[in-house]
């Protein structure tokens, strides 16, 4: 979900510009993995190199310096795994092969980093096995740099969060200005990707968590089909809309991210047909894959933030401009409708889900939500000093999955998002893909009020509600720009549809390149907005 908070001091612009200073050189921090790729295999880098690299970034530019809070912690074998993959690369190779990954603080490492949700009643025992989706990076090469911040238990705790907060790690900061939100739970891997502090992460969704981060943080973010990618051994919310998805600079390694991470798993029956689909993403990375492509535009998750409208806009004469064929506006049927539902089925999912993943952790003082409720009253001090509990409790009270009232809930969220909502959209013009802004430019970060957007509703912001409740893929793309902050579009498909949104994706990034390193500014700077 997409809520969270603000516990540090903001440095002065002069503060930020004699820390900053002292920060290496940026080359090869915002490399692509292609471009790692060529130089280790030219042997002009090797993955300790890189490694020492992004650790010294995390010191100069996460702990101190801009101070963004957007990394929990830092493998303490990352130097040593680093350095055994530079050993055996003449022996083994892909596209991964000692790059540098960071997770996001909801997924299992059986190592000696925390899991912990962002929460301190989950520190002090780590996860005793990796999550499926870690040893699959493990299988390939990839180097875990280290766990990301993220809004407490994703999200998922009070409706009243500013996200990015952890009673862990404090409130993650956007790198572009740093009073401005990072959004989404999935912020510290957003933020940490966005500085230069990794060169890809590992982001979760449950509607929102994905997509707006991204957006915010000027980023590529892919939320996949729901079963493409395992959720056993990660943090959950809800098995009917939960999962996990690549957060990059471009597409070009969000989609060779997902190439890894996607595949069946025995422990996670949603993924029973993830290997009849999921590939090598990276076969669609087509510069001309907006030609011939229908794209249905939906105005109706548009209209809130003028420049969320205008960067649209320019990006739809891009599609025109290169062969797309838009469809404009595109009715999504039952868009009001989603609310209710959606919001009745995670509160019965949480209460189930945490209770099953709680079960899974040894040495831990707590075992179920009514044990977390109980830990956050004894620590309020340090886990609610800002906002309660009480989607914890609403969540406590529900009974079991098979109520009537979830049972009900949940065939209709599904129906109305899926079958009667997306695809119904698609078939009446014959689309490939719909297509809406992700959310505005970052909001302020306000520990006091909270978020200032809500996600699925459309007088506020954001487009992740259809494609999070029905379980299909979404993607966001940076389209432009707004007095400095980054502003993204999201194109979202029907179930499986990957290939088509990375092709879509990948096209129109080739013909804008909108992506710049962000600059830590304290706030945003003060000039006039170009709107046309």
């Amino acid at each position: 979900m997409i809520r969270s908070i603000l516990v540090c001091a903001l440095f002065s612009g002069a503060a930020l510009a004699s820390t900053t200073s002292a920060v290496q050189d940026e080359t090869d921090a915002y490399a692509s993995i292609a471009q790692l790729q060529q130089q280790m295999d030219a042997g002009k880098l090797s993955s300790a190199t890189l490694t020492r690299q992004f650790t010294a970034r995390v010191q100069q530019i996460d702990q101190s310096g801009p101070s963004l809070r957007a990394v929990l912690e830092v493998n303490p074998d990352a130097a040593s795994l680093a350095s055994a993959l530079d050993k055996e690369r003449k022996k083994k190779h892909g596209p991964l092969y000692g790059i540098p990954v960071m997770l996001k603080d909801n997924i299992d490492t059986g190592d000696h980093m925390q899991t912990s949700a962002g929460s301190l009643a989950l520190v002090g025992a780590p996860a005793t096995h990796d999550a499926a989706l870690v040893t699959r990076l493990r299988d390939a090469g990839a180097l875990i740099l280290g766990k990301t911040n993220l809004s407490e238990w994703a999200n998922y705790r009070s409706d009243h969060a500013s996200s990015g907060w952890s009673g862990r790690g404090g409130q993650t900061r956007n790198p572009y200005a740093l009073d401005r939100n990072p959004c989404g739970s999935s912020a510290g891997s957003a933020a940490a990707v966005a500085a230069g502090l990794t060169t890809v992460a590992i982001g979760s969704e449950t509607d929102g968590s994905i997509i707006c981060p991204a957006s915010m943080n000027g980023l590529v973010g892919i939320k996949p089909t729901l079963g493409l990618v395992s959720r056993s051994g990660i943090v959950p919310i809800s098995h009917n809309q939960d999962t996990a998805g690549p957060i990059a600079r471009n597409v070009a390694d969000a989609a060779a991210l997902l190439s890894v991470i996607a595949g069946s798993d025995a422990k996670d029956p949603a993924t029973i047909d993830s290997n009849k689909h999921a590939t090598d993403y990276t076969r669609f990375l087509d510069p001309n894959g907006l030609r011939g492509k229908r794209i249905g535009v939906v105005r109706q998750l548009g209209g809130a933030e003028p420049n969320a409208d205008r960067v649209l806009n320019q990006a739809i004469a891009v599609m025109k401009a290169n062969g797309a064929i838009i469809v404009d506006p595109v009715t999504l049927p039952h868009l009001s409708e989603l609310g209710a539902p959606e919001t009745t089925v995670l509160l019965y999912d949480f209460k189930h889900d945490i209770n099953a993943y709680l079960a899974t952790r040894s040495g831990l003082t707590v075992h179920t939500l009514a044990d977390l409720i109980t830990f956050d009253k004894r620590e309020a001090a340090r886990e609610m000093p800002w906002f309660g509990q009480e989607l914890f409790e609403q969540a406590e009270a529900k009974g079991p999955l098979t109520e009537t009232a979830y049972t009900q809930a949940l065939e209709k969220a599904k129906r109305l998002a899926g079958p009667e909502g997306i695809d119904a959209a698609l078939k009446a013009d014959r689309l490939d893909a719909l297509l809406a802004p992700s959310w505005g430019p970052a909001y302020m970060t306000d520990p006091v009020l909270g978020d200032h957007i809500v996600s699925g509703d459309p007088t506020v912001g954001g487009a992740s509600q259809p494609a999070a409740v029905s379980g299909y893929p979404s993607l966001t793309v940076p389209a432009g720009w707004a007095h400095g902050l980054p502003v993204g579009i999201v194109l979202f498909g029907a179930k499986w549809s990957e290939p088509t949104l990375i092709a879509i994706g990948y096209g129109f990034e080739q013909h804008t390149h909108v992506w710049q390193p962000p600059k830590f500014l304290a706030t945003v700077a003060g000039k006039a907005q170009v709107t046309d």
